[in-house]
């Protein structure tokens, strides 16, 4: 990923743009503690990566109980591979936080990318998946209700990590890409081999004696 080589060799202009955004964002928040207190009970109880694993386990437990273990599968993989790969990232990358004299919030372990961003990426990229393939025939304004409730919560927790002063904004785009990555993987990768017709077997048997 091309973001995360600029991240790791400390490209100028990213770092620069990550400032003079996160310098803006941290003075507003500090002026506006109202506002900030909202924006805090979003980020961490509303979109709380914790909470996207309760509705990823939800929708498996869901599947499951209708005999749909190949699709609970690649929810709890996409959800699973989040959180292990954000670790194994964060672990590798090593970036600091933003540090700020009068903070509005905290957070620990390495920035970049983003665990909320990324959690959100693919708890919701599947949800909506499910929703497409699971109720095909749903009306067009229910699909489009639920595509805007998750680019609503994607989009805003990667606002409110900027706006706490927790995150660069390269972080949180990091975390989206990470996210809508493994969500894709999830969906297409092949989860069992097809097998094969007896009767082909069959075919194939004879062709190899004769």
């Amino acid at each position: 990923m091309v973001l995360t080589v600029l991240v790791a060799v400390g490209w100028r202009p990213l770092l620069s743009g990550d400032g003079a955004v996160a310098v803006r964002l941290h003075a507003y928040a500090v002026r506006n503690p109202e506002a900030t207190a909202a924006v805090r009970v979003l980020s961490d109880l509303v979109w709380d990566p914790w909470t996207m694993r309760v509705l990823a386990v939800a929708a498996c437990v869901w599947l499951w109980r209708r005999r749909r273990g190949e699709l609970a599968l690649r929810v709890a993989a996409a959800t699973v591979a989040a959180a292990l790969v954000n670790q194994g990232m964060k672990s590798l990358m090593g970036r600091e936080r933003p540090e700020w004299p009068d903070p509005v919030d905290s957070a620990s372990y390495a920035a970049y990318p983003s665990g909320h961003a990324a959690t959100a990426a693919a708890v919701c990229l599947m949800l909506l998946w499910l929703l497409l393939r699971r109720v095909p025939r749903a009306p067009a304004w229910a699909v489009a209700a639920a595509a805007v409730l998750a680019a609503v919560s994607v989009l805003g927790v990667g606002f409110t990590r900027v706006f706490l002063g927790v995150h660069w904004t390269s972080d949180v785009l990091g975390g989206w890409a990470l996210g809508a990555g493994l969500a894709a993987l999830a969906i297409t990768v092949p989860l069992r081999v097809r097998r094969t017709a007896p009767a082909e077997d069959g075919r194939r048997e004879l062709s190899g004696r004769t």
